[in-house]
């Protein structure tokens, strides 16, 4: 089976299961292999966290491996340190062969559920597949309420190159702009992630800019907050941890770049 034929049993397996799901990614066309790329995303978007056949996690797993691994993908021995142990990355977060990459998720913890959204939360699901949103569903019906704001949670990365995936929930900007709360929230977001990756015994953990795009943190702030606490960490406790920062965005590039001291 090639990429396209599983492109097609995937479709028809999410349309099949659910056909109200249409109602919802109708924009999509199948008449290429790009719109057909759109239609599968926006399905598994919109997808609530249901079993799958066994049947239906083969042929994804065979098309989000051949889907993930046909890009170039980056390690930390492609990196040079900005400070010991510290390094800047500018691209997709979905692409690094790292041990830990960090999801900005949000308090329902199942991933973006609107179809095909530009955020970090919805590639992450996207391209891991759709074991991730059930494991996610696992814990946090295991814990019994929605996941509060500067905590985090470690699982598997399914599909992505990466290992593990740690999910936190940054504060959100609302009219009231930044507060001492705000901020400390999403210092506490860092250690935890920091902290969950060493308690997992992982080498490397690459942070997105948490919280500085759906939840409106100013972005350099927000990098301040993130530099300081990684570095804070690193040296309270002795950690190994190597941390990347990986960015986007080329606003985020040149804040980071300026308050890490590299040279363009």
């Amino acid at each position: 089976m090639d990429q396209e034929a599983r492109l097609d049993y995937l479709i028809d397996y999410l349309l099949n299961e659910n056909i109200d799901a249409m109602g919802k990614v109708m924009q999509y066309k199948r008449d290429n292999a790009q719109e057909k790329l759109a239609l599968f995303r926006g399905l598994c978007n919109v997808r609530p966290p249901e079993p799958v056949t066994e049947q239906f996690i083969a042929v994804q797993d065979a098309f989000l491996t051949q889907w993930n691994t046909e890009r170039p993908l980056t390690s930390l021995n492609d990196l040079e340190d900005a400070q010991p142990q510290i390094y800047l990355w500018q691209g997709d977060i979905t692409s690094l062969a790292v041990d830990v990459i960090v999801n900005a998720a949000n308090s329902d913890f199942l991933g973006c559920t609107q179809a095909n959204h530009d955020c970090i939360d919805n590639f992450i699901h996207t391209r891991a597949g759709v074991a991730l949103r059930l494991e996610c569903d696992a814990v946090i019906k295991a814990q019994g309420r929605r996941e509060p704001m500067g905590k985090a949670k470690i699982t598997k990365a399914y599909n992505l190159p990466a290992d593990n995936v740690i999910h936190t929930v940054g504060p959100y900007i609302d009219e009231r702009g930044v507060t001492p709360l705000k901020e400390k929230l999403l210092a506490s977001s860092y250690r935890s992630c920091l902290a969950l990756a060493d308690k997992h015994q992982q080498g490397t953990v690459a942070f997105c800019c948490i919280s500085t795009g759906e939840f409106n943190f100013p972005n350099e702030r927000a990098a301040e907050i993130a530099i300081q606490t990684v570095e804070a960490y690193l040296r309270d406790t002795g950690s190994t941890l190597n941390v990347i920062f990986n960015v986007f965005k080329d606003e985020d590039l040149q804040i980071y770049q300026s308050l890490l001291g590299i040279k363009e």
